[in-house]
């Protein structure tokens, strides 16, 4: 399987335009594009061991503040914004205020698998993205041959940005519902709607706030979302893909989440794991989070 490495590891290796060049102390140097950027990462705690110099090629460095947020240290003038491509799929990125460029590029392993899904069902697939960010599994969706792609997010801007990505990737023909929204309050509307998706993916905050000060802890909220989540799902579901970037939860306990709800009512199985991204100087792997994929019965 493309991007896997081992029974639970699923690691993101077939970038081209992507890269994490070092990691250590508490941080990684990546190439987005030929831009070169420094930024924070909390399980990176060996030490930095860079005898030939790479990460004086940073142009820019994020610095956490310890009353919270940070700011960047620029060595150079960067353009406001600039793209990258995986595949066909195409991304504007650019640092932001809390460290972030816009794209999680260890997503790419289930961005592939979405698109290998979509293509291989040989039937019109419904899809809602839910906790959607910045569209990278709504291109993945869309570009797979979704008969519908339903994007849902709570952050006007991210969702601004989601519909500026598919018009960069060409794909503003396809038939994609932009929503800005409490996740959990949009589900429930669907459910009442009678709406009913194919496929649901799911990539959910530890903790986050919706617009209207809505609250969501992944501890206590993400096991009766996913409840509310299959309410909404077709008969004859092809896949539910949950993410999550929170310690607390392991690749155990999402199985668990996902064989009491999703197995125990429609069967089918269900695959755990890590996810990773290569670093080229040392051949590590950097975890960067975990992924759940409920599938229907080959």
């Amino acid at each position: 399987m493309l991007g896997k490495k081992g029974p639970n590891l699923f690691v993101a290796n077939d970038w081209q335009d992507y890269q994490v060049i070092d990691t250590g102390g508490g941080e990684k140097l990546e190439r987005w594009g030929d831009i070169i950027l420094r930024r924070p990462d909390p399980l990176a705690i060996w030490p930095i061991q860079d005898r030939q110099g790479l990460w004086k090629q940073a142009a820019a460095r994020y610095h956490r503040s310890p009353a919270g947020g940070g700011h960047w240290e620029y060595t150079r003038k960067l353009p406001e914004r600039w793209s990258i491509r995986y595949d066909e799929l195409k991304f504007h990125v650019r640092p932001t205020g809390f460290k972030h460029t816009g794209l999680f590029p260890e997503q790419a392993v289930n961005w592939r698998w979405i698109m290998d899904k979509i293509r291989g069902a040989n039937r019109p697939i419904r899809v809602l993205n839910l906790f959607a960010y910045t569209g990278g599994a709504t291109l993945a969706a869309a570009a797979g041959g979704a008969v519908e792609v339903v994007h849902v997010d709570a952050a006007k801007g991210m969702v601004q940005w989601a519909k500026e990505n598919v018009e960069l990737s060409g794909l503003q023909d396809r038939t994609i519902r932009f929503i800005t929204d409490d996740v959990l309050k949009f589900v429930q509307r669907e459910q009442r709607r009678g709406r009913k998706y194919e496929a649901i993916i799911m990539d959910p905050p530890s903790y986050g706030r919706g617009p209207k000060g809505e609250t969501w802890k992944l501890e206590d909220d993400l096991y009766p979302f996913v409840e509310q989540c299959m309410e909404i799902l077709a008969p004859n579901p092809l896949f539910v893909l949950i993410n999550s970037y929170t310690t607390m939860i392991s690749p155990s306990v999402l199985r668990n989440v996902m064989t009491l709800t999703l197995k125990r009512r429609l069967g089918g199985t269900i695959t755990t794991g890590e996810i990773g991204l290569p670093v080229t100087a040392s051949g590590l792997v950097l975890p960067a989070g975990i992924l759940g994929r409920w599938e229907e019965q080959a």
